[in-house]
């Protein structure tokens, strides 16, 4: 990509080394934000239904919102960035997610905080391809660019384990409240810096919008999010529960119909022909469902059962955060290096470890245990991250980035809202002497998840290609 105008016989520069590092970091900045926002109200629940009075499967939706939102909208709102400018895109989306997030600061309603939440996500979704395909547009040469995906993969998975040790020490200092008021001097901060420093970029050819395409695809994300979150409430096999069931089916037969059928699709679906694509695609989603679960449940167990505040909750969750901290960079630099499958195997062995760990978890588990679990886990989702998104991407021009980017951010999303709707079906309700219990099927498919990146890692592309 060339930016900077210059005299007709001079060709355009491409972006000098420290302009494209320094489009890296603003790009991973926002990512950044987005990231925490996904995770930080995980540890505020319990504060925002007692503020609110909201039990714990309404709260389910004050997560959920976001994350349907942003999964449904991230490959449109990449589309619009190739027609419109993934720069002007870029800087709507932060404006929006910065309003967005003032208002669920001052939401005096459950209903409005949910609703604002789904704004937030309407704004996160022009920024996660957006940030992505900026990135692979500013960086020509192949091991570079690899390097640079590492490390903005490795960035965001930081972003997700860090979020809930900022809730707990925001909610202890300044109330529930200021996990929102805390992104509006990021977001001004971002601003500032895409406007000195990101160059504006397009596709080679502008997409048109798959509207059908969209209206289905956030259908069907609402309706599986819904009956999972609502199905202990109204029962598996009631009839509302079994026409749930049928709308899902004839709205996901829908969507694929038309996918299949259109010149210009909202979801490239032949993309999944390659397996590499396709597991990186499951293996994104598996990495949130099995982090997601692994954080619902670790507020509902430390305040409920055990009595803990946010602080010391958030605080819980360090082990993970330091795991992440620790492999995520490590992980970027192994893909640049050596390619996906041994971070990949990696981030396996030790989230299905983390997940065994936990599987006989009771009311009086020592600390101890529960914390060791948490940084197996924060280390398996370290090193998953930069390889998976790597795997997608790779082998594909960088006009494709931005879409494979897309579909495996969507995929990691569908991933957050499942494992909230699964681990918050398995408890809700459940008195807090009986949560443990509960929540070991739980404990048990984060393991499952584990053993399918190891799967994962064995579709990836062998070294020797990867770094090429």
């Amino acid at each position: 990509m060339t930016v900077a105008t210059s005299p007709a016989a001079v060709p355009p520069s491409p972006l000098s080394v420290r302009r494209r590092w320094t489009v890296l970091a603003v790009c991973a900045l926002s990512m950044f934000l987005v990231g925490v926002d996904t995770t930080i109200v995980n540890v505020g629940l319990p504060a925002i239904g007692q503020g609110l009075g909201v039990g714990t499967r309404g709260l389910e939706w004050a997560v959920d919102a976001y994350t349907v939102v942003l999964a449904g909208l991230l490959i449109a709102s990449g589309a619009l960035a190739d027609r419109f400018g993934r720069r002007r895109i870029f800087r709507c989306g932060l404006i929006l997610f910065g309003l967005a997030s003032v208002a669920c600061a001052l939401a005096p309603s459950f209903g409005l905080l949910v609703a604002a939440r789904a704004v937030q996500g309407i704004g996160a979704s022009m920024l996660s391809p957006v940030a992505l395909a900026i990135v692979v547009n500013a960086m020509p040469d192949p091991r570079e660019r690899a390097r640079a995906i590492g490390l903005w993969a490795s960035v965001f998975g930081l972003s997700m384990a860090a979020g809930p040790v900022t809730g707990g020490a925001l909610i202890a200092a300044f109330g529930w409240r200021s996990v929102f008021w805390i992104n509006a001097p990021v977001v001004c901060a971002a601003l500032l810096l895409v406007a000195l420093v990101v160059p504006e970029s397009r596709g080679e050819r502008a997409r048109r919008l798959d509207l059908p395409g969209q209206v289905l695809i956030g259908l069907v994300l609402c309706l599986a999010v819904g009956v999972l979150i609502e199905g202990p409430r109204i029962g598996w096999t009631s009839p509302v529960a079994l026409a749930g069931y049928a709308l899902l089916a004839a709205a996901t037969a829908g969507f694929v119909r038309v996918e299949l059928r259109r010149s210009e699709p909202l979801m490239d679906l032949r993309l999944f022909r390659r397996p590499p694509f396709a597991t990186a695609v499951l293996g994104a989603m598996a990495v949130f469902v099995a982090l997601n679960v692994t954080l619902l449940l670790n507020t509902l167990y430390f305040q409920h059962t055990r009595g803990w505040t946010p602080l010391a909750t958030g605080a819980a969750t360090l082990p993970m955060a330091l795991g992440a901290t620790v492999c995520a960079p490590w992980s970027g630099a192994l893909v640049g290096r050596l390619g996906a499958r041994l971070p990949l195997a990696l981030a396996g062995g030790f989230t299905a470890a983390g997940g065994l760990c936990l599987t006989g978890l009771g009311p009086h588990t020592g600390v101890p245990m529960i914390l060791f679990a948490h940084l197996l886990i924060g280390i398996g989702f370290g090193f998953a991250n930069a390889p998976l998104t790597h795997t997608a991407v790779s082998g594909l021009p960088p006009s494709r980035a931005g879409v494979a980017g897309a579909i495996t951010s969507t995929a990691r999303q569908v991933g957050a809202a499942v494992g909230i709707a699964v681990a918050g079906g398995m408890v809700a309700g459940t008195p807090p002497t009986a949560l443990a219990t509960a929540s070991r099927p739980a404990w048990l498919l984060v393991a499952a998840c584990g053993l399918f990146l190891l799967t994962a890692a064995r579709a990836a592309r062998p070294p020797a290609t990867a770094a090429a």
